[in-house]
């Protein structure tokens, strides 16, 4: 079997890869029955000579190839019929701009294997940048703190090198006496919470996060039956929460009160109630003066969050008394960090640590006949058709909805 690694097209340009040169070494010791090539980039973090000088042929031609591994969307002009391509296809939420190219990859008789959809049987997500969304986006909300109150100026991540020069960047800040609150408990509210530990912040429980004062930076960790009850006041399950949230309420107006600066990791699922809205954000009690909307949903859970922010320009104003955008250094505005590809700010170490995963849950099962069933579970079109797991995309495809 032949494996390709693609070249990135999709503008604005992303500097990540599925392979690492050195992870691949790694693979083809693991399998050196496999075959990998490497199309070449000139925007690639790793260089096409990183990839020579460890034993890979780099070319412009993968057409012979089998496999094809990337990481954002492929142009439909760019497809090669016939191909199994892995790739973020941002089609599973039947997202309207993509439906062009889910309808081409069917009718070029494409197996579509979305990042996204490799899961485990019970759905968790085995592979993912989202570590890497929770470490820059809690920075960057650290960062916009700088920039309002004028108390220190963080360099924006694109202009370092790694993770440790991130970190190297945070130790010479002082914070201000603030409270911090971190919604969710996946890889992305990990990640955020790994700059919170960095920086030494105390971590404290929601009961004292709601009741006490303190004389030094805090924060506190949420999930989602802190910020949310069940509407008929009986004691909430998560996992009931998780299978129909229709019986449930926020409940996150008592932590609003107490937080100065909101780091958003959670996720959202359909029909969840939103954390507050922009009625919740006019209150006199409503004290956040920080959001980092890592999750990013605008005009969803976090009311601030009107609009996608750029890694070229991440900040913005919220007015909550017009509900519109505001210059974010004024005094009425709710600062907002909300980009929504945040991972691309640190390209080198979220290509290695996504290259890890893929390493050990995708690869062996080509060559363990899929006995863990992950390629069929992430397997979305088949032989120009949807596979009966992602059926209910037809009427999307089609345009009927």
């Amino acid at each position: 079997m032949k494996f390709g690694i693609i070249r990135e097209r999709k503008n604005p340009p992303d500097r990540r890869v599925v392979f690492s040169p050195q992870k691949l070494q790694e693979f083809q010791q693991q399998f050196p029955q496999a075959e990998i090539v490497i199309e070449s980039s000139d925007i690639r973090v790793f260089n096409d000579d990183a990839y020579k000088n460890a034993g890979f042929k780099v070319t412009n031609d993968i057409s012979d190839c089998d496999v094809l591994l990337g990481v954002k969307e492929v142009p439909i002009e760019n497809l090669i019929p016939n191909k199994k391509y892995f790739f973020f296809s941002h089609t599973i939420k039947k997202q309207p701009y993509n439906r062009k190219l889910l309808k081409a990859m069917l009718e070029k008789n494409i197996e579509l294997f979305d990042h996204e959809t490799i899961i485990k049987e019970n759905g968790a997500r085995l592979i993912g940048f989202g570590r890497y969304a929770g470490l820059v986006g809690a920075y960057n909300g650290l960062r916009a703190i700088g920039l309002k109150d004028g108390s220190f100026a963080l360099p924006k991540v694109e202009s370092l090198s790694d993770l440790d020069a991130v970190k190297a960047e945070l130790d010479k800040i002082t914070l201000p006496n603030i409270k911090i609150l971190l919604s969710g408990t996946g890889k992305v509210a990990y990640g955020a919470k790994e700059i919170l530990d960095h920086l030494k912040i105390k971590e404290i429980s929601d009961a004292l996060y709601l009741t006490a004062k303190f004389t030094e930076p805090t924060y506190c960790m949420v999930d989602v039956m802190e910020y949310s009850k069940r509407t008929d006041g009986k004691v909430g399950d998560k996992f009931e929460f998780y299978k129909d949230p229709s019986g449930y309420e926020s409940n996150f107006m008592p932590y609003a009160k107490e937080t100065d600066f909101f780091i958003a990791g959670h996720f959202y699922g359909d029909g969840a109630p939103y954390l507050f809205t922009r009625d919740d954000a006019k209150k006199e009690d409503f004290n956040i003066k920080f959001v980092a909307d890592i999750s990013c949903d605008v005009d969803g859970p976090v009311a601030t969050t009107i609009r996608p922010s750029t890694i070229a320009d991440p900040i913005y104003g919220y007015n909550p008394v017009t509900e519109s955008e505001i210059d974010f250094k004024d005094d009425d505005a709710i600062v907002v960090m909300a980009v929504d590809n945040l991972p691309c700010e640190l390209p080198k170490d979220a290509s290695e640590g996504f290259g890890d995963m893929f390493l050990e849950h995708v690869i062996p099962s080509f060559y363990n006949n899929d006995k863990d069933g992950i390629l069929a579970r992430a397997k979305m079109t088949e032989t120009g058709k949807l596979t009966n797991r992602y059926s209910y995309l037809q009427d999307f495809v089609e345009g009927k909805e």
